[in-house]
């Protein structure tokens, strides 16, 4: 395979698995089985004393002061212990994530490499990244698996290699709330070897959408099993759907192909010749390319509306009453979906995408968020 074409099958395309059951090993929560739900803060309606005489609109005036005070009273105390509880998780999670050394092996430009990252800002765990030579590859060959991305984590004595965007994102999300030791959660997302639809062998990960996690635990993470379910649901989308968006949309013309590669050699780790032939050369076989992507995904002739569907059908889901998917918060889905769509920032595609869906303001609530959250890198 010419270089070029390797840099392009590298760099904005990927392949996904489907979620497969454990066999032997600790089962994941079933989306059918039962859990309590969280309580909601209680509420009272203020005493009105009963009186025959005075003024009726006084004794009106002072119920509802007296209601009101009880109200504010209330929602203080709920808020205050929503702040212990939350104050009490953050403090676990930093002893648990400052045990970890974590390191990056990617492509800046790829969009599960992108999902990894958001998750890991939101989440303030601090890492390193080393940006892979799309190429020749040898910051991975330590690595028999040969895609990115690729995380390390040590811990202690002990080193961890995860695998695949969403398995890192599950295993690691999974550690924080359950501080089980992450050697051993990583046993629960086995890789398993398929035959794709072209008849080339693939790895798989099992539950790579799961979180393994006890009723207790979950019942932190999720408001219900119709939460946790959503979730999982719109991750799973993200990597079947949505990412095959990508590389038709930003190679979709001449000059769409051309700009996208001059932002690839530019956030890159290229030497002055792999960047000049990964420039032209790399634009013009992934314009060819994209055009039979577009054929295998049964793309829309005019692909940007593929790509304006699929942003409309994620901001339906996510509805009109709640900022995130996740509620007040981003949740895996969220941080799914926002880390795909940034790899397009600054190429044409994007500014379509702002300028003729609804996405943007959910999108800059997942950008502020995480902005909020990340430490500096």
């Amino acid at each position: 395979m010419a270089p070029a074409t390797r840099v392009v099958r590298a760099l904005w395309t990927g392949g996904c698995a489907l979620a497969w059951r454990l066999g032997g090993r600790p089962q994941p929560l079933l989306p059918t089985q039962s859990r309590a739900g969280f309580a909601g803060a209680a509420g009272g309606q203020g005493p009105v004393a009963a009186a025959r005489k005075g003024s009726p609109r006084l004794l009106g005036a002072a119920a509802l002061a007296l209601g009101g005070a009880l109200g504010l009273y209330h929602t203080a105390r709920w808020h205050l212990r929503a702040q212990d509880l939350h104050a009490e998780r953050s403090a676990v999670q930093l002893s648990l994530s400052s045990r970890l050394q974590l390191t990056l092996y990617q492509y800046k430009t790829c969009p599960f490499c992108s999902k990894v990252r958001a998750f890991l800002d939101f989440h303030a765990l601090p890492y390193q990244v080393v940006e892979v030579n799309p190429v020749r590859r040898a910051e991975i060959k330590f690595s028999s698996y040969r895609k990115v991305p690729i995380l390390v984590a040590q811990e202690g004595e002990s080193s961890q290699q995860l695998n695949d965007s969403s398995v890192i994102i599950s295993a690691l999300k999974t550690y924080l709330v359950s501080g089980q030791p992450l050697e051993e959660i990583i046993t629960y997302y086995p890789a398993m070897k398929a035959v794709n639809d072209q008849g080339k062998e693939v790895t798989e990960f099992g539950n790579k959408y799961w979180l393994m996690l006890n009723e207790k635990e979950a019942q932190q993470v999720y408001s219900g099993k119709e939460a946790r379910t959503e979730e999982m649901k719109w991750r799973q989308w993200a990597d079947d759907w949505l990412v095959h968006l990508i590389s038709p949309n930003v190679y979709r013309t001449p000059t769409e192909a051309l700009a996208s590669f001059d932002y690839i050699v530019r956030e890159g780790k290229f030497g002055a010749v792999e960047g000049a032939v990964a420039k032209y050369m790399g634009a013009a076989a992934m314009y060819l390319i994209s055009k039979r992507l577009k054929s295998r995904h049964r793309l829309q002739d005019n692909v940007r509306e593929d790509l304006y569907e699929a942003a409309d059908k994620w901001v339906a889901a996510v509805g009109k009453d709640r900022p995130f998917m996740g509620g007040q918060k981003p949740n895996l889905a969220d941080l799914a979906v926002y880390g795909v769509l940034r790899v397009m920032e600054g190429l044409d595609a994007f500014d379509d995408l702002m300028q003729h869906t609804h996405i943007q303001p959910w999108y800059l609530r997942v950008e502020r968020a995480i902005t909020e959250a990340s430490p500096a890198h």
